[in-house]
């Protein structure tokens, strides 16, 4: 009987060389498999560093293009201002103007002022009188008695200003009152 029981429980040394049988062979595919997983954990980790990199680096040229965009934005503005100041500065070197070209030379450089405006989308706002009232374009600094419908423009006192689409001034204006 004791056979028989030596026979049915195996020696804890035995079982450990039955389940576990390590062949060179399967350890060096172990390691193979291990390297190859480092390798691919290299390339991956410097793909993602370079990612990171690139990243870094459009941010950082982001942030500088956007601090040159504050920096130059009114550049194109002040380019088209010189000519004007120039002209102002020769009249002013004239030794004995005449009425006439004076006002020559201030019609001149409106023109100049107003092609400025123009290139860099600097709109008047100047209704006509009869307009409606718009609070986005218009103050109204006083109500006045008029023989046209109610909060429509009387008169414009002040010309108003628009950049593009935002409004850089409102135009100065009295409304007509509700009778």
């Amino acid at each position: 009987m004791q056979d028989q029981e030596n026979q049915a429980v195996p020696h804890p040394e035995a079982a450990a060389e039955t389940a576990a049988p390590s062949t060179p062979d399967q350890q060096s595919s172990l390691e193979e498999q291990l390297a190859s997983t480092e390798a691919r954990l290299a390339e991956t980790h410097d793909a993602f560093m370079r990612a990171k990199a690139d990243c870094e680096n459009m941010r950082r040229r982001a942030q500088e293009d956007v601090a040159k965009a504050h920096k130059f934005a009114v550049e194109s503005f002040a380019e088209a201002m010189v000519p004007v100041k120039d002209s102002l500065e020769m009249a002013l070197k004239v030794e004995s103007p005449s009425l006439e070209s004076l006002k020559e030379g201030v019609e001149m450089t409106l023109k100049q002022l107003n092609a400025a405006f123009e290139k860099n989308r600097l709109l008047e706002v100047m209704p006509a009188q009869g307009d409606k009232l718009d609070p986005n374009k218009h103050q109204a600094v006083a109500v006045v008695p008029a023989d046209q419908e109610a909060n429509t423009v009387v008169a414009v006192l002040q010309k108003g200003y628009m950049i593009a689409d935002r409004l850089l001034r409102p135009a100065i204006v009295t409304a007509a009152q509700a009778k």
